[in-house]
Formats: C-alpha cells, sequence, structure tokens
C-alpha cells in the first residue's frame, strides 16, 4: 500500500524533496502522494516532523 499524509500535514516540504521517485506533490492544504508512484520506500515518512505520513 501506498502512504498517505494525513491532515497533521504542516506544508513544511520536507517530504516532497526526500521523495526519491518525485511522488509527492503540493495539494490544497496539505501535501499529497501519488499512490501510482509511490513505491513504498518510507523515506517520507521518516523524514516527516510531525508524523503525518503513513501507510495506507
Amino acid at each position: 500500500m501506498a502512504y498517505v499524509i494525513s491532515d497533521e500535514c504542516v506544508m513544511c516540504g520536507t517530504c516532497e524533496g526526500e521523495c526519491p521517485v518525485s511522488a509527492i506533490s503540493e495539494g490544497d492544504g496539505k501535501y499529497v502522494i501519488d499512490a501510482d508512484t509511490c513505491v513504498e520506500c518510507g523515506t517520507c515518512a521518516a523524514a516527516c516532523p510531525t508524523e503525518a505520513i503513513k501507510e495506507a
């Protein structure tokens, strides 16, 4: 399952820069992960300072 970003996202952008496949983009009020592109590596979740990224 791909990772998802919850409403705890503070739009810091840390996850976007860490994603090795560029699956993360700025959404409306929070960043979003493209499930079709996500390779489930967990790099974004490890980088998130608010722990807003979890496995779906």
